[in-house]
């Protein structure tokens, strides 16, 4: 073979000779390049079309075409018996037994994963060899027109509405209308008792949302480690984040070991912060004079949005952030937002000292903690 590209006829994809050059010069004889646009005078910069078109090597070459065209099928066959595959080891191999088959992971994870991703993998790089080597690759125009369609187009796609209600007939038999609207709209019922499956427990006790874990002369202890807190030791400007002391049972304390799910709703449900500020700074709610200890207040930790846990505090302010939307709660002003789309302040928990000087609570949040709900009402 000759090594100029002129030595030799090429052909075009549709198996037309070139002649007259290389094929990277060269274009078919009915090549059809009605799609490039003339230059308008009208427009303020000229169009300079679209360069010629590059020939790649399987479009004039038909052993480079059939090679793709093989390496492509072969790749979509392997695919397909990967996915055999995949159902074979699903049938195969049971979960749970050889967990450690293939460094400490299990046949079965091993097995689907491993042959679910090759069919996936095969199949978008046969996809992509196609694209790139074998399918059409001309470049195509469409020229842009205004978004707006035009007035008379509008006009007649509102008149077109408007034929269709008065054949319909919608508009003067309130019956029917009326009979459908309500069809629609119940609709929503089977919704709303498909939601019922996501409360948890076998029976859906709504009231389980108005209280926590939180009872009277239970212990405020500090999170994760769960050790006491003595009034004495919080200084001003501190901030604590704290947990009910019967997320940590002992025999000491005689609260229940709390398992799975019940255990994550209670933790969540109990989470609060504490914060010392001076006393003069405090504004309490109304009837909430004596729910504090010099200066000492304490309020849930969730932020009564959508639920996210509150965890940015500046001192000088005494306002707490939420990091999820940026709703601010003023500690020392019962708790109420001043910014972000939280709608209800964040509920506190009533709290004294005990005999030996630690931090108790006086009873459970006396309102609902967390997201609003449809039973709740703002304040």
């Amino acid at each position: 073979m000759s090594n100029s590209s002129h030595d030799h006829p090429v052909n075009g994809p549709d198996g037309t000779p070139v002649t007259g050059g290389g094929a990277a010069e060269s274009t078919p004889a009915t090549y059809d390049s009605s799609h490039v646009p003339a230059h308008r005078e009208s427009e303020p910069i000229a169009d300079p079309g679209l360069p010629p078109h590059q020939w790649r090597p399987t479009d004039v070459d038909p052993r480079l075409e059939k090679r793709a065209e093989r390496q492509i099928a072969a790749m979509f066959i392997a695919a397909m018996i990967s996915a055999v595959l995949f159902v074979v080891a699903y049938f195969s191999f049971s979960v749970g037994d050889n967990w450690d088959t293939f460094a400490g992971m299990g046949a079965s994870t091993v097995s689907l994963g491993v042959t679910l991703g090759m069919s996936l993998l095969l199949i978008g790089i046969g996809i992509i060899h196609l694209a790139r080597k074998l399918m059409a690759d001309h470049e195509m125009v469409e020229m842009r027109h205004p978004a707006a369609s035009p007035q008379e187009d509008r006009d007649a796609t509102i008149q077109a509405l408007n034929d269709g209600l008065d054949e319909a007939g919608i508009g003067r038999r309130p019956l029917v209308r009326n009979t459908m609207l309500g069809a629609v709209g119940i609709l929503g019922l089977p919704a709303v008792v498909l939601l019922r499956d996501l409360a948890p427990g076998s029976t859906l006790d709504v009231s389980k949302l108005a209280h926590t874990i939180w009872e009277p002369d239970m212990r405020l202890v500090r999170d994760v480690v769960g050790t006491p807190i003595l009034a004495s030791e919080i200084e001003v400007g501190d901030l604590i984040n704290a947990a009910p002391e019967a997320m940590f049972p002992t025999e000491e304390n005689g609260y229940r070991e709390l398992e799975g799910a019940e255990e994550q709703a209670e933790k969540a449900k109990g989470a609060i912060i504490i914060v010392r500020m001076d006393p003069d700074d405090i504004t309490p709610a109304k009837g909430r004079d004596k729910w504090t200890v010099d200066g000492i207040i304490c309020y849930s930790k969730i932020c009564t949005h959508v639920g996210c846990p509150i965890s940015l505090y500046e001192r000088t302010t005494h306002h707490v952030l939420c990091p999820c939307h940026q709703s601010t709660f003023d500690l020392a002003d019962a708790a109420k937002v001043v910014f972000g789309p939280a709608a209800r302040p964040l509920p506190q928990l009533p709290i004294k000292v005990d005999g030996e000087g630690y931090l108790v609570a006086q009873s459970d949040f006396t309102e609902p903690i967390g997201a609003s709900y449809w039973e709740r009402e703002k304040q």
